[in-house]
């Protein structure tokens, strides 16, 4: 499998194509993704609320690749927000992952009911990125007002929005703001939304 690679908005190189491992049962991890990377993906999407970290990097490491060669993706769930609280879910995703570095690190969702931490959250990543200890940062299933919020108060452009994104659900606005801020638009359910498509039924 040979794909472009996508440049983010602070230059680092993202496979366009990842596997995600959200529903993945933890004894099912490990195989999928050695078994998708021995088949060309290069890109693996993980969470700290998939509760399968552990075997993704199981699964990294059963492949035989290069850790250079795996871009390695995983989220900051709402329970971990807040400054101090966020660099310590970076050491928890990193030791569970078995590794030193990532390569994108998100904010799993923008938590409107204490954004103050989101806010606190996000500026852990900065730090995080400024030390290297991590490649690029982002957010996820941000919209156009939480993103207004978190650029007023922050300084490092999200480089992704991960977002449910498919034919059946276009999201034109969210695409439409992330473009204009050079952020990229990051796609999860991209071949069809999990439990509900608009129009069916009807």
């Amino acid at each position: 499998m040979t794909v472009n690679e996508l440049t983010l908005n602070n230059g680092v190189a993202m496979p366009p194509l990842g596997l995600g491992v959200f529903q993945s049962a933890p004894e099912e991890t490990a195989n999928a993704v050695a078994t998708a990377l021995e088949t060309g993906y290069r890109h693996i999407d993980t969470a700290a609320a998939y509760l399968n970290e552990r075997e993704v990097g199981e699964g990294i490491r059963r492949s035989g690749l290069d850790r250079d060669d795996v871009f390695i993706e995983t989220k900051v769930w709402v329970s971990d927000y807040g400054y101090d609280e966020t660099l310590h879910a970076f050491e928890k995703a990193t030791g569970k992952l078995g590794v030193d570095r990532l390569d994108l690190l998100i904010l799993h969702q923008p938590a409107t009911d204490r954004f103050e931490k989101t806010i606190a959250a996000y500026k852990a990543l900065e730090t995080l990125l400024q030390r290297g200890d991590v490649r690029a940062i982002g957010v996820s299933n941000f919209t156009p007002q939480h993103l207004d919020r978190l650029l007023a108060e922050t300084e490092v452009v999200p480089a992704v929005n991960q977002v449910e994104l498919h034919p059946y659900f276009a999201q034109r606005d969210v695409q439409s703001a992330d473009a204009e801020h050079g952020i990229l638009t990051q796609a999860w359910s991209p071949i069809g939304g999990i439990t509900f498509y608009p129009g069916w039924g009807e």
